[in-house]
């Protein structure tokens, strides 16, 4: 293991983060999408959430004014028109039509949600801090709608993992990986057999 470091200057380099599609607009004629990489969980009860945008970005104006959103989780079918929404505006494009996705209301905001996505998070915004170049809306999970094929019918449990997400790691985006452990398995007791199992390993 080498302890030399290389020096960089401050940045944002907290990867990988989820890309998602962010929907807003309250009026058929103003629903937009816009891609976002920097959002994420900022408190659990209440859940609440944020995202940031930039001042300039199309979609900056309208989450301004309405103060409503949908977060939606992303997967590996939906990664190209991630990144179209991502570097179109919709000052010039109806980024729905042109993805071919298909916008369906929201039940708790107004803003529509995309209809292919595993998850939508509908969020109201508390406050918004303005940053720098990004200005960050804080808000509050109002509603969260999931696609039903997802749903162990017999447990009710719900397998996200089986979605095919998407992350964003240093402009690059990727497919989840290989399942690792779950929360809480580096202290867990291990079942007897494993443990019986490594116990003669050693011997």
């Amino acid at each position: 293991m080498t302890t030399t470091r290389e020096d960089f200057k401050p940045g944002t380099l907290i990867y990988p983060l989820p890309a998602v599609l962010v929907s807003c607009g309250a009026t058929e004629e103003e629903k937009n999408l816009i891609t976002v990489a920097w959002t994420g969980t900022i408190c659990s009860d209440p859940a609440m959430c944020y995202i940031s945008v930039r001042k300039e970005r199309h979609s900056h104006a309208i989450l301004k004014r309405t103060g409503e959103f949908v977060i939606n989780l992303t997967t590996r079918a939906l990664c190209r028109a991630t990144d179209w929404c991502g570097v179109r505006s919709g000052r010039d494009y109806d980024k729905f039509k042109e993805m071919g996705l298909t916008a369906v209301w929201a039940k708790h905001v107004q803003a529509p949600l995309v209809a292919e996505s595993p998850v939508a998070i509908e969020c109201r915004v508390k406050q918004v801090l303005e940053l720098g170049t990004h200005d960050m809306f804080i808000a509050e999970v109002v509603g969260v709608e999931v696609d039903p094929q997802y749903i162990d019918p017999e447990t009710g449990k719900f397998h996200l993992e089986k979605a095919d997400l998407v992350a964003y790691s240093h402009g690059a985006y990727y497919s989840l990986g290989e399942q690792l452990g779950t929360f809480g398995y580096s202290v867990r007791k291990r079942p007897a057999v494993e443990r019986r199992k490594r116990n003669t390993k050693r011997k």
